[in-house]
């Protein structure tokens, strides 16, 4: 099912635990056609991933993007940075199948991956789940619903 986001500009970070990884997923990107805007990091040298969180969740909660990919060691650093923010929702993936459902189940718009845990091969096809994949809505709007009220509730609680 080719999704009709499958095309729409994605914004990538890293850090330095997926500098390697990120670099093989831009190619992928650029061959499939599919825009993107990389915001670093641009090396191995060590950085800190939730500064590359922080980018994309803020480009993506204005607008910018509908969606982003954050690639760390293992793709739990920033996927725990990243779901700090109201109206993200990061996923962790490690397989085809995870990537297909966090799509489809939990309407996921940063995925999240491991540099020193996934080949390059099985990012791709991780990529390839998660992008040709839209939200099915349905039965899932009822969990979307009450994460929206979680969020809704913690910033009230905020004030």
């Amino acid at each position: 099912m080719e999704s009709n986001q499958s095309k729409q500009p994605i914004i990538i970070g890293c850090d330095h635990g997926g500098f390697r990884l990120k670099g093989f997923l831009l190619e992928y990107l650029q061959e499939a056609g599919i825009p993107y805007t990389d915001i670093g990091c641009y090396s191995e040298e060590i950085v800190r991933y939730p500064n590359y969180a922080k980018q994309v969740c803020e480009r993506i909660l204005s607008g910018e993007f509908s969606r982003g990919i954050l690639i760390c060691s293992t793709g739990i650093g920033m996927s725990i940075a990243a779901n700090r923010y109201p109206g993200i929702r990061a996923s962790a993936v490690s397989d085809h199948y995870t990537a297909v459902m966090t799509r489809q189940h939990n309407d996921s718009n940063v995925l999240c991956l491991g540099g020193k845990v996934l080949g390059e091969f099985d990012a791709i096809d991780i990529l390839k789940g998660w992008l040709e994949n839209s939200y099915i809505g349905g039965r899932h709007d009822i969990s979307l619903g009450l994460i929206c009220e979680i969020e809704k509730q913690l910033k009230s609680d905020e004030k």
